[in-house]
C-alpha cells in the first residue's frame, strides 16, 4: 500500500467533495444500510448479557492462533513454492472449518513478465444473499537481496481471519440475521513488483472488483425473484493490514461509508475494558478523522461504492518495507486484543446466539 498525504487546503477541498458525491451515489443501494449499524442491534430487541460479551471475548487461544499463523511466516513473492504453500494452507484449513472454498484465477503482466494470481474467497454459507467481508493480502514484497516476511505485512492480519474462522465458525449458524453470512477473502499481488502505480499493485483485488462488478446473482430468498451484481451482496468490507505490531492506532477514513461501524469499535474497545477481558494496553480505536487516503486492496471496492472499514495504523509500523518485519516485531497482547474486538463486532453484526 502507499500512503497519500493531503496537506493543500484546495486538494483537500476536492477530495471532500469526490468522496461526499461518492457517498452520495451510494445511497441508491437500498440493501446498504451500514449507516445505521450502530443501532441496528438495538432497534431489532438484540441484547447479549456481560457473560455472552465475555465469553466472544476470551475465546483467544494464543498457541492454537500461533499454529494458523506460523506457516504464514515466510516469504510468500507471487509464484513461489512458499506462496503456494500458503495458500494452500488458508484454503485446507478454512475448508476444513467448514468454508465454502472458491478461487479467483488469472495471469497479468508485470514489470516482472506474466504472473499467475491466486485470490482465495472463503464463505460460510454461499446461499446467503448478503456478505460481511474481511480481507487482506497473503503475497508479500519483493525485497533485492534481502528476505521480507511480512508478519504485520500481511501474515498476522491473514492469521486473524483464520483465528474468525476458528472461534466463531462453530455459532456462526446461530444467528439471528439469517441474510447475512461472513465472507474471507485473501487478496493475491497486492504489493507492487518494481514501483508502486495504477497497474503495479492490488493485482487481486482490481481483478475481483472488476469480476464481481460484472458478475449476477439471483436472490430467491425475497418473495419474487431479484438480479443483482456479485459486488452488491457486500453489506460491509473491513481490510486487515499492517497489524502486529505494538502500540497501533486505527483511525476512520472519511468517506467511506461505514463511520458507525467504526464507532462501533471504539465502543466495543470500551466496553471489553470495562469487562477486564483485554490487556490493559493503551486503546487501538481513536476518535480521530483521517482525510487523506493510503492506497490499498479497498480501493477497486471503494470506486465501486461498496462501505469499506480499513484497519491499519497511522502511522505505520516502523518495520514497514523493511526486513526486520518479522515474528520478532509481534505483539501478541496487542494481537489478542485486536482479535477480541474484531470478534465481538462480527458476532454483534451477525447478532450471533451463544
Amino acid at each position: 500500500m502507499t500512503f497519500v498525504s493531503l496537506y493543500f487546503p484546495k486538494v483537500a477541498f476536492l477530495l471532500y467533495f469526490i468522496l461526499n458525491q461518492r457517498a452520495v451515489r451510494a445511497q441508491w443501494r437500498q440493501s446498504r444500510q451500514i449507516d445505521n449499524l450502530a443501532s441496528a442491534a438495538d432497534k431489532q430487541g438484540f441484547q447479549w448479557s456481560r457473560s455472552s460479551l465475555e465469553k466472544f471475548c476470551l475465546m483467544n487461544d494464543r498457541q492454537k492462533f500461533r499454529e494458523l499463523l506460523e506457516p504464514i511466516l515466510v516469504p510468500r513473492i507471487v509464484g513461489t513454492q512458499s506462496h503456494k504453500e500458503v495458500a494452500e494452507h488458508l484454503s485446507r484449513t478454512l475448508s476444513a472449518l467448514g468454508f465454502t472454498i472458491e478461487w479467483d484465477l488469472f495471469d497479468e503482466a508485470t514489470p516482472l513478465g506474466m504472473k499467475s494470481f491466486r485470490t482465495l474467497i472463503a464463505t460460510h454459507d454461499p446461499s446467503v444473499p448478503r456478505r460481511l467481508v474481511l480481507a487482506c493480502h497473503y503475497d508479500s514484497k519483493v525485497l533485492e537481496g534481502k528476505i521480507f516476511i511480512g508478519a504485520t505485512d500481511s501474515a498476522v492480519p491473514c492469521a486473524m481471519l483464520l483465528e474468525m474462522a476458528r472461534t466463531l465458525g462453530p455459532y456462526l449458524h446461530n444467528r439471528r440475521r439469517r441474510d447475512l453470512t461472513l465472507q474471507l477473502i485473501f487478496f493475491d499481488g497486492e504489493e507492487a513488483f518494481h514501483e508502486w502505480s495504477e497497474m503495479d499493485s492490488l493485482y487481486g483485488s482490481r481483478h475481483l472488483a472488476s469480476k464481481w462488478n460484472r458478475e449476477y446473482f439471483m436472490n430467491t430468498s425475497q418473495s419474487s425473484f431479484e438480479f443483482k451484481k456479485e459486488i452488491d451482496r457486500i453489506d460491509l468490507f473491513i481490510l486487515l493490514d499492517l497489524l502486529g505490531a505494538p502500540n497501533p492506532l486505527l483511525h476512520y477514513f472519511h468517506g467511506f461509508s461505514s463511520k458507525n461501524a467504526f464507532l462501533e469499535m471504539m465502543k466495543i474497545e470500551m466496553e471489553l475494558k470495562k469487562t477486564g477481558c483485554l490487556h490493559p494496553l493503551q486503546p487501538i480505536f481513536q476518535p480521530r478523522t483521517i482525510y487523506s487516503t493510503i492506497e490499498d486492496d479497498h480501493v477497486p471496492f471503494l470506486n465501486l461504492n461498496v462501505p469499506i472499514l480499513h484497519l491499519i495504523p497511522l502511522p505505520f509500523p516502523d518495520v514497514w518495507h523493511k526486513a526486520s518485519d518479522n515474528a520478532d516485531v509481534l505483539h501478541y497482547e496487542t494481537i489478542d486484543n485486536l482479535n477480541s474486538i474484531l470478534r465481538v463486532f462480527v458476532a454483534r453484526y451477525h447478532q450471533l446466539v451463544i
